[in-house]
């Protein structure tokens, strides 16, 4: 589309915008030396966004308003932002730098020759090199679910700090970026490329009504229309449930219970229902659930106002005092039920919900809060106000509110807040994360040690390994962590930065891989000093740690429960949260990394701890491998990079197409599934339908995939 078709194609709503606006990215930055803001290295990897009114030139705003209309009048074919504000600061650096590839196109059925390689990865290297920050990580978006952003809308408007927080020009952007992802139908989904479900529908709609947007704007009526259409928002998730009753547009009534309560439960498994206890639940699950059984225990609302009472009023297709809030507890659309409630679910929330009456208020009820907050404020001071996810942040912040609105903990929540804030082309987002720091800079480094070309990539490399040994976890999280249940993370990688500090399995091996990749080349001149066997060993021990019994390995923690746990799965949206599960990605990482140290350091004190190791997750990859010869991938865009991680952790311990029967049948599925311009491609949709059917046909070839199966 040509610049001027883009400018007349675009809606009528951004027309207010084109005034020419900058937001400039900054790396590690303290925020002008914030007060209740600290940091354990100086925040390095800490990805912000700052507008800045006088910042660009009239070129360069033309161009920021030329991105932004073409991203809009593309948004119904392209969901993803191609991260372009981001190039477009990086763009002086980008213009000179030293290496280009070739120019000529490749032509159908030409082998390209080994010094015409070369040039495009030096011309690839060159570039990438250009968006690596002073710090020595690698920045980029990691936006994409819906439900983020509005949790944190509700939370800001409720202790009345939304427009502290976030200028009238980030609540601008916010608002291009719902307007740039509401579907044609006028809902929205759970993430960019779903389709419109109520969970995603009602909270953007209130996030947009609280951030100034008229109930009469056209694209408002269609999202709320959209909503009657359905019966209303007494038909959202749990999770939905939660966030309007926060707000004071849900009753508390229409919630199943949440009792904080369950934090007094016993730990112990010798007491039989300690196997229920939350402390055994998967991290991310565990820390959600805490400040949510806080509010709900509480019966945190939001003072009602003239905006709240309308917001109330328009949700619902029917009178809001003649709703049924006792059935409303387990109405769900449609759309959104993809983990139906079992019956035992149904009867346990049914008698948690009569005996609610007598615990609100009571000597329990309060005993249970008070070591609710014990918790929440130890996750808090741990991971330096991050949290670690987005939305156990938010609620976290939610709770250190309603215990005390003046209090300091709630002031250091506040500078955290744009740590998940990220600006492209498409709006301002809410992050899944604080960013994949650590992660990518990892696979950066892995992916130029591999190119062979180490003296062209010498200086990102050295500044990259700064960035990796800076991120390493070097001390333990307060103690004790029994009493805390957190497992160990001295010696561990995160996947985003250390002030996030919660360690990962594979961010970890990932992590330990571009360490020792870049020691083994014995040149601290040129990429750094590597890090010490000492620190080295530490890695050793938490990756080790990290195996189930099962002999694979789990994201955060090991697998503390039954898997049968996850028949009180509450989430409608979401399946297999309930407990850690192992995984093809995280036990393939970990085999990699052990072998890549085995070859380095052989013959060390853990020598054999390793090796014990190693069988067992290659027995628990190779058991795991479906009959058509994949991996399913649970941590990405799935069976074909199930399979990467799958064969690359069998050909690291020597199995190839022509000696291992697993291999061959992988490189069989993968082959069959190749699409006619060379690469492969999956939908999100294989994921969730959990089937390879004809996935390999529904999206074009993505690079990464792309990259990791050439890595074969």
């Amino acid at each position: 589309v040509k610049d001027s078709e883009v400018r007349v194609q675009v809606c009528s709503w951004q027309f207010d915008w084109l005034t020419g606006t900058m937001w400039v990215f900054k790396s590690a930055s303290d925020s002008g030396g914030h007060p209740h803001l600290f940091s354990l290295n100086g925040h390095k990897g800490r990805q912000t966004w700052e507008y800045d009114p006088n910042a660009g030139t009239p070129e360069q705003r033309a161009k920021v308003e030329q991105l932004r209309a073409a991203y809009t009048a593309n948004r119904h074919k392209q969901h993803h932002s191609a991260d372009e504000l981001l190039r477009l600061q990086c763009a002086d650096r980008i213009a000179a730098k030293k290496y280009s590839p070739p120019r000529e196109p490749i032509t159908d059925g030409e082998i390209p020759s080994a010094e015409g390689v070369e040039q495009h990865l030096k011309g690839a290297i060159s570039f990438y090199e250009c968006l690596q920050q002073d710090d020595g990580h690698f920045p980029g978006d990691y936006g994409g679910p819906m439900f983020l952003m509005p949790g944190l809308i509700i939370a800001l408007y409720t202790t009345s700090v939304l427009d502290k927080v976030l200028s009238p020009e980030a609540q601008r952007e916010m608002v291009r970026y719902l307007y740039n992802h509401q579907n044609e139908d006028g809902g929205f989904g759970l993430h960019i490329e779903g389709a419109s479900t109520m969970f995603g529908t009602a909270l953007s709609y209130v996030t947009l009504r609280l951030l100034g947007e008229d109930a009469d704007r056209p694209e408002v009526v269609q999202a709320r229309n959209w909503i009657h259409s359905r019966g209303g928002a007494t038909y959202i998730t749990s999770w939905g449930k939660f966030w309007l009753s926060v707000l004071g547009v849900y009753s508390w009534n229409g919630q199943n219970p949440t009792p904080p309560e369950m934090w007094l439960l016993p730990y112990n498994k010798w007491t039989g229902i300690g196997m229920l206890h939350p402390g055994r639940y998967w991290c991310h699950c565990r820390m959600v659930y805490l400040p949510m059984s806080y509010i709900y225990g509480l019966r945190g609302t939001c003072k009602e106002t003239a905006l709240t009472a309308a917001i109330r009023a328009e949700l619902y297709p029917m009178p809001y005092d003649t709703i049924d809030w006792n059935a409303a507890r387990n109405q769900i659309a449609k759309e959104d039920l993809y983990y139906p409630h079992p019956l035992i679910q149904d009867i346990l929330w049914w008698s948690l919900y009569q005996a609610e009456g007598l615990l609100l208020g009571s000597r329990l009820r309060k005993a249970a809060l008070k070591e609710c907050m014990k918790h929440i404020h130890y996750e808090d001071e741990n991971t330096r106000y991050v949290d670690i996810g987005p939305v156990n942040k938010v609620i976290n912040m939610l709770c250190c509110w309603f215990e005390d609105p003046d209090s300091l903990a709630f002031k250091k929540h506040l500078p955290r807040v744009h740590d998940y804030l990220w600006v492209a082309e498409d709006g301002m987002k809410m992050q899944g994360y604080n960013g994949s720091q650590l992660w990518d800079t990892s696979f950066a480094v892995q992916a130029m040690l591999d190119s062979g070309l180490v003296d062209v990539a010498a200086n990102a490399l050295k500044k990259a390994h700064n960035y990796i040994e800076q991120s390493q976890v070097v001390q333990e999280a307060d103690p004790p962590l029994s009493a805390y249940y957190r497992h160990i993370s001295k010696g561990a990688w995160p996947f985003s930065t250390r002030d996030h500090g919660w360690p990962i399995s594979d961010c970890t091996s990932e992590g330990f891989k571009a360490a020792l990749g870049l020691a083994a080349l014995q040149n601290p001149d040129l990429v750094g000093e590597g890090l010490s066997l000492e620190r080295l060993e530490q890695a050793v021990e938490v990756i080790l740690s990290y195996q189930n019994r099962d002999g694979g390995m789990a994201t955060y923690e090991n697998t503390r429960s039954f898997h049968a746990l996850e028949i009180i799965n509450p989430a409608e949206t979401f399946g297999d949260i309930v407990v850690d599960y192992s995984y093809v990605e995280c036990t393939s990482a970990c085999v990699t990394a052990l072998t890549a140290f085995q070859k380095l350091h052989p013959g060390t004190k853990l020598s054999s701890r390793i090796k014990s190791c190693l069988d067992k997750a290659e027995s628990f990859i190779r058991r795991i491998q479906r009959p058509d010869g994949s991996w399913y991938g649970s941590w990405g865009v799935c069976f074909t990079y199930g399979t990467w991680f799958g064969v690359t952790a069998l050909a690291s311990g020597g199995a190839t197409a022509a000696n291992d029967e697993s291999v061959r049948k992988a490189c069989s599925f993968l082959v069959e599934r190749q699409r006619l311009d060379g690469g492969w491609g999956e939908s999100y949709l294989s994921c969730q339908d959990k089937v390879t059917g004809s996935w390999a046909y529904a999206s074009p070839s993505k690079y990464e995939e792309l990259c990791g199966l050439v890595r074969m």
